[in-house]
């Protein structure tokens, strides 16, 4: 099956273990501070292959405790966006950990399931330089270019047959 969706019987405990790991050794290299809150927020956003909205995320961060301000919840996710560590998913206005070491600056496309509602990133390369030639034919520098397409993933579609 296909790299961009794991497996749904995978390891999502190690999955999600190495996220954090990821995100731990990424902030020491770069000198950043991985704060609770930062790690509570990343350790939510890992614990799923699905996007979760800031309030969901809230939600989560303390379940069945007092809640902190939302405004912490938007600033964690500023700097794991920053940091690459998270993405947002700008279609359903939601964010999604990272499971891949990108370049700064890298495009990614996101595949997103219609069924399962799993995202999945797929290299893109190829799309990017062909944007970035479109557009340097019209005289512009792309800075930020984010690529979204919904479909049927693997497994769904796998399920259906």
């Amino acid at each position: 099956m296909s790299a961009a969706f794991p497996s749904p019987d995978h390891d999502h405990a190690g999955c999600s273990a190495s996220v954090l790991a990821h995100a731990e050794s990424l902030c020491k290299e770069r000198q950043e501070r991985l704060t609770p809150m930062r790690r509570q927020v990343l350790a939510v956003l890992a614990s799923s292959h699905k996007p979760l909205g800031a309030y969901e995320i809230l939600e989560l961060v303390a379940p069945g405790g007092p809640r902190p301000a939302p405004i912490t919840v938007y600033r964690a996710l500023d700097f794991l966006i920053a940091q690459g560590l998270v993405h947002r998913i700008e279609s359903r206005n939601a964010f999604l950990a990272c499971s891949h070491s990108h370049a700064s600056g890298a495009l990614v496309a996101f595949l997103i399931c219609e069924r399962c509602g799993a995202v999945g990133e797929a290299p893109s390369t190829a799309i990017a330089d062909a944007i970035k030639a479109s557009a340097g034919q019209q005289g512009f520098t792309p800075k930020i270019s984010v690529i979204e397409v919904t479909g049927v993933c693997s497994h769904c579609a796998a399920a259906d047959a």
